[in-house]
């Protein structure tokens, strides 16, 4: 079974940035779409940003569209996320997940493999 591994979060103040970083043991994310999310307390997981395999067609949400950055490292089998001018409300646990979406990748239903999350906390 594919794990998923998120690293990269932590404490930062606000206007700061963050990277973010998934990867898969024993596998590699190279043929996989692959989504973030991010859960607030109290809220809804959100879906802010995806990749399609080979790199094309990056999306994201509303709320983070210019500040956040996908890409990925088909050598080193990894995906990330730039996470730039971060707000407090950006603060929540954020979770990497392979999709078989395209369009619909930041819709949580059309996720399959997911890891178990890493916080960031925005505060001064």
């Amino acid at each position: 079974q594919l794990q998923l591994v998120e690293s990269g979060g932590g404490l930062v103040q606000p206007g700061g940035s963050l990277r973010l970083s998934c990867a898969a043991s024993r596998f590699i994310l190279n043929n996989y779409n692959i989504a973030w999310f991010r859960q607030a307390p109290g809220k809804e997981r959100e879906g802010i940003s995806c990749i399609s395999r080979g790199g094309t067609y990056p999306r994201y949400a509303s709320s983070v569209e210019g500040r956040f950055t996908v890409s990925r490292d088909d050598a080193k089998g990894t995906v990330s996320l730039q996470m730039n001018n971060l707000r407090p409300e950006d603060t929540g646990v954020y979770y990497c997940s392979t999709t078989y979406a395209s369009i619909a990748c930041l819709e949580a239903r059309y996720s399959d493999y997911w890891g178990q999350g890493t916080q960031v906390t925005v505060s001064s």
